[in-house]
């Protein structure tokens, strides 16, 4: 497994980050092999959130490692979801965290991002939140989710400390943030700027993007692998997969990978031999033929 540096070097990390929130679907047992699958296959970057599995997650997850594997790996969750509404609030953020470090039956986290973006921010207490998380030894670095250029700016205005992630969607079947870079000054659709170039500020900023729903496609519409729905990306993807001996997950992965971005794909598969096989992605470097390949067979045009 390869690594990569994330954020501006703050954190060496496996490119592939193994995403729990389907843990709560499996027995301690279940999950235990799936942890030490993970690390045998080189993965040191675990992710979470506080609703994931309503809590029981990242429970389940506390059961299947030891102290010793506890310094050795990277544990990351996500705060500010509550039921019909997203709260940034400084009391939130605070008892959000205290509920994670419980229930992981750790004393900190190494990532604590801020999930999907709450409107009713007020930056100014959540950089008093992180202070206290930070200086007491809670949460060593931060990031954020889901968010766009400005509403980073607006939270580094207050902040203490530098965001170092971004979790974002990203697979070859939902590409809006390369899109719009590729089609400047076109009047296609794709040229639409809906993400205020989130992938080049992250780049110049040192902010490490995390792929989530690598497989996916649309808003949680389903898996575009496999599907006969998407006869000819599917065909060029198994094509370039037999040429380099991997699975077809493996090349979606490997996809994301090429990217000179640098990012890191988060999988969340439970299934032991899946993850395995997505593994497998970190060997295969893809040529900028096979890339652009790969993006055109997905139904994408180039200006």
């Amino acid at each position: 497994m390869k690594n990569i540096s994330i954020g501006e070097g703050e954190l060496t990390a496996s490119e592939i980050s193994l995403g729990c929130m389907r843990m709560a679907d499996l027995s301690v047992a279940e999950a235990t092999e799936m942890v030490n699958t993970a690390i045998e296959e080189g993965i040191n970057f675990f992710d979470h959130a506080d609703v994931y599995g309503g809590g029981k997650s990242e429970e389940i997850f506390a059961q299947t490692i030891t102290p010793a594997i506890r310094e050795k790996v990277l544990i990351q969750s996500k705060c500010g979801i509550r039921q019909n509404c997203f709260d940034f609030s400084k009391e939130h953020i605070l008892s959000a965290v205290d509920g994670s470090l419980k229930r992981l039956k750790t004393d900190y986290l190494d990532v604590l991002l801020l999930h999907r973006p709450d409107t009713l921010v007020e930056p100014e207490e959540v950089a008093e939140a992180f202070t206290i998380l930070h200086s007491s030894g809670k949460v060593r670095y931060f990031g954020v989710s889901n968010q766009n250029p400005m509403q980073m700016e607006l939270l580094n205005k207050y902040l203490n400390q530098k965001i170092i992630i971004n979790q974002l969607q990203f697979s070859v079947m939902h590409t809006g943030m390369i899109d719009a870079g590729i089609n400047v000054n076109m009047k296609a659709d794709r040229s639409i700027d809906r993400d205020g170039s989130i992938l080049d500020y992250c780049r110049l900023k040192d902010i490490t993007i995390q792929a989530w729903s690598p497989f996916q496609y649309g808003m949680f519409e389903g898996v575009f692998l496999n599907k006969d729905k998407f006869p000819e990306v599917n065909k060029k993807i198994d094509e370039i997969a037999e040429k380099y001996g991997v699975t077809n997950s493996a090349i979606a992965v490997a996809w994301i990978s090429r990217h000179p971005a640098k990012i890191q794909t988060v999988v969340g598969t439970m299934n032991k031999s899946r993850l395995k096989d997505i593994c497998k992605a970190s060997a295969v470097n893809l040529t900028r033929e096979e890339w652009y390949a790969i993006y055109l067979a997905a139904g994408n045009k180039l200006p």
